[in-house]
Parts: C-alpha cells; sequence; structure tokens
C-alpha cells in the first residue's frame, strides 16, 4: 500500500507531461505537416533575350530549300539568327526567333530591345519557313519576319528580304497597297490609312520612328506603292 502511494503521483506527473506535450505539439506549426496550399512557390522571372548568332545547324536544316534554296546569291555566313523577346497583342512575354543580314543584325537588337521595353505590341515574330516559305500566309497570320529568298512580287527583282535587308512589321494591319491590290488580301480591312485603329503604323508610330532613326526607309512613305509594314537598309 505505501509503495502504491507513492507511485501515483509520478504516475500522474507522467501523464500530465504527456498530455501537455501531445497540446504543445498541436499547437506549434509543423513544417512537416503543412498541406501543398501553404507552400508558396517563387514567381518565375524570365530575363529578356535579345541575340546574334552564326546560323545553327538545326536551323539551317530548316532554312535550306525553304527561305534558302539552292542557287542562293547570299552566303548562310552573311546572315545573323536572332533571338528578340516581345510583348504580343496579349500582353504576355514571348521570344521570338528572326534571320537577318549581319549589316543590321545591332539594329535589330537595339531597335526590339526599345519595342519590348516600351511594350510596344507585335503578333508573332517566327521564322518564315514555319510558314514553308510562304510570304503570304506568313503576313495572313500576321507574322513578323525579315529574312525570304524571294523576288519581289510580280517582278523578277531580289527582294531586299532575300538579302536580309527588310524587316515586316505586324504586316496585317499594316499592308501592301499597290492599286486596288492589298497584300495580305485579309489586310484589306485597313488599307484606308486615314482611319485609326490598333496596331497602325505610321510616322508618329514608334516602331517607324525607331527604324528611321537607324536610317531604315519605310514602304509607307513609297509614292506608287504603300507597304506600311515594310522597313528596309
Amino acid at each position: 500500500m505505501i509503495m502504491r502511494s507513492r507511485q501515483l503521483p509520478v504516475l500522474f506527473l507522467a501523464s500530465l507531461c504527456l498530455f501537455s506535450g501531445c497540446r504543445m505539439r498541436q499547437g506549434r506549426p509543423q513544417a512537416a505537416e503543412a498541406g501543398p496550399e501553404a507552400v508558396q512557390e517563387a514567381p518565375v522571372i524570365r530575363e529578356p533575350v535579345f541575340q546574334a548568332l552564326s546560323i545553327p545547324t538545326e536551323t539551317e536544316a530548316r532554312m535550306r530549300g525553304v527561305s534558302y534554296p539552292e542557287g542562293a546569291e547570299i552566303q548562310l555566313s552573311e546572315l545573323r539568327y536572332l533571338k528578340l523577346s516581345y510583348v504580343d497583342f496579349d500582353g504576355e512575354e514571348q521570344v521570338g526567333e528572326m534571320i537577318c543580314n549581319q549589316a543590321i543584325a545591332q539594329d535589330l537588337l537595339d531597335i526590339f530591345r526599345a519595342l519590348y521595353e516600351a511594350r510596344y505590341p507585335i503578333r508573332s515574330i517566327r521564322l518564315i519557313d514555319d510558314f514553308g516559305g510562304d510570304d503570304i500566309a506568313s503576313m495572313e497570320a500576321d507574322n513578323t519576319s525579315c529574312f525570304n529568298y524571294r523576288v519581289v512580287a510580280g517582278t523578277k527583282t531580289l527582294s531586299k528580304h532575300a538579302r536580309g535587308m527588310a524587316v515586316d512589321i505586324n504586316p496585317l494591319e499594316n499592308p501592301c497597297v499597290r492599286s486596288a491590290v492589298v497584300s495580305p488580301p485579309g489586310g484589306a480591312t485597313f488599307a484606308d490609312r486615314s482611319r485609326d485603329f490598333p496596331h497602325k503604323i505610321d510616322r508618329d508610330d514608334l516602331c517607324c520612328r525607331l527604324f528611321l532613326e537607324r536610317g531604315f526607309t519605310w514602304g509607307g512613305s513609297w509614292r506608287t506603292v504603300k507597304d506600311y509594314q515594310h522597313f528596309e537598309k
């Protein structure tokens, strides 16, 4: 009886400690037991990309027989592959690719960086090879592009695009107008330049001003043909 009476307080205290310990553990935040909703991932920050590289092997394979046919008078070594960050029509940041002449590579890097920093909207920047080298298909998709080894439409004269010395920007909203002929055809809605509408290029437009400052000629200022998408050097 004496031994049993001495053990009771000890057992009581031990039970109390265990009970208190459980209460403390339950009240203490346990990282291992936190649900997935409690974990917050750090936002992904995408650094803008503005690079000019020699034509990569895989890109050359895409170009041969498409934008770069056999017998082309320009060497691939004269061209550069650009990676360009831009803001699309939905306000989302994208990275596009473009082929240009090495002579204007730095100009384009600087111009597109300025457009990106101003969040100037561009529908897309893809190689013409994604459209089978079809200039009309690329324009109908409102694609911004540069190099395509081809002649000027309706002539046998090589286009400035054939040497990578011309860039077309948002071509659907800024079509080429020759009398009653509009290219691309889907851009006919935007042939009347007296109207105001989004993505319209005119002399006051940031894109136009940046190209002109770099010594480019704007097709929208030509007399007989108005090529509002077109900048060449």
